[in-house]
């Protein structure tokens, strides 16, 4: 749990009451929990989680169903399975929304799962069912070393994409040209606009998902390509900026931000079936295969965060609860 807002060090390992599903939602044995940013926010203060969930940290998870709520009979205890959820998943138990609940892909152990719910959700909701990103259109990927960086690289290039990748490290930008990015930017040498631009004969980018909010606006309006679509899903940059809105006339161009933790279950349960449906196939089949940087166990979850917060990971950071 957070003790208080500040460091990792206010992240405590305790025993708490045991989690009881209501009406349509299961319990969850947990195996794992993944690391994200929005996990490193709400640690600090700036990010409470939304009315009535968990307050405990953890936006997804993978395990094993241990009860059924009121009204559950799509699922079955035993059955492995992984999740999105509003809070909660630093846990060894959560309660899920059933429609909040997606199989283990076949191939794919149970602690790796963790690895999955939360980039497969927002890579596949962004970017392809708001943006609509089409086979040849070039996506601009801002993180790319990050989870959500490296599962969305694998995506795009096996739904016929190209993509363009930003990261801090030569290293890094490797690691990215291995699952298949084709335009790499190290973001501390190069200027990501004259890059992408030149990769496309100044056509510019169809696609961008930005993590970074107001420090990249202004240059991701000038990247964009003719009815290009910038997705915003972070504000690691800063939440206030200016619009050069005759740009983006010009461009016929769109500005959108999305937050997957605020929706509604209605609207969480569509994502998620959309998900499953599109992505899980190219998951059993090997085509796109989770990063995971390191397993930790969940009571060394400080640690996992002051890695976070270094940079200095490639893709997912796991806590396991044995």
């Amino acid at each position: 749990m957070i003790t208080e807002a500040g460091d990792p060090s206010v992240l405590s390992w305790e025993e708490v009451p045991d989690p009881i599903p209501g009406a349509g939602e299961v319990l969850v044995a947990v195996a794992a929990s993944a690391v994200n940013r929005a996990d490193v926010l709400q640690r600090k203060g700036y990010y409470p989680p939304p009315t009535g969930a968990s307050p405990l940290p953890g936006l997804e998870c993978s395990g094993t169903i241990a009860a059924l709520g009121p009204g559950v009979t799509e699922w079955e205890v035993g059955d492995e399975v992984c999740a999105i959820v509003s809070g909660g998943g630093y846990a060894e138990q959560v309660v899920v929304p059933v429609g909040q609940l997606m199989p283990v892909p076949s191939g794919i152990d149970v602690v790796t799962a963790a690895a999955i719910p939360e980039v497969a959700a927002t890579v596949w909701s962004n970017v392809f069912m708001l943006a609509g990103l089409r086979p040849g259109e070039m996506l601009l990927l801002h993180g790319g070393s990050s989870g959500i960086g490296t599962f969305g690289i694998q995506l795009a290039r096996a739904l016929g994409a190209r993509v363009a990748v930003t990261a801090g490290t030569e290293e890094k930008l490797r690691r990215c040209a291995e699952l298949g990015a084709e335009v790499l930017i190290n973001y501390r040498e190069q200027d990501f606009v004259a890059e992408v631009l030149a990769a496309t004969d100044g056509a510019g980018a169809d696609v961008i998902l930005d993590n970074m909010g107001a420090k990249y606006l202004a240059r991701n309006v000038e990247v964009l390509a003719v009815n290009g679509r910038l997705v915003i899903i972070g504000m690691q940059g800063g939440t206030s900026a200016e619009l050069d809105i005759a740009r983006l006339l010009n461009k016929r161009a769109a500005v959108l931000a999305t937050s997957l933790r605020q929706r509604s279950e209605a609207e969480k349960a569509s994502i998620v079936a959309s998900t499953v449906e599109h992505v899980w196939p190219l998951l059993e089949d090997g085509t796109i295969k989770p990063v995971v940087d390191r397993v930790l166990p969940m009571s060394e979850a400080a640690d996992a965060h002051a890695l976070m917060e270094s940079s200095e990971h490639v893709g997912k950071i796991l806590l396991r609860t044995q």
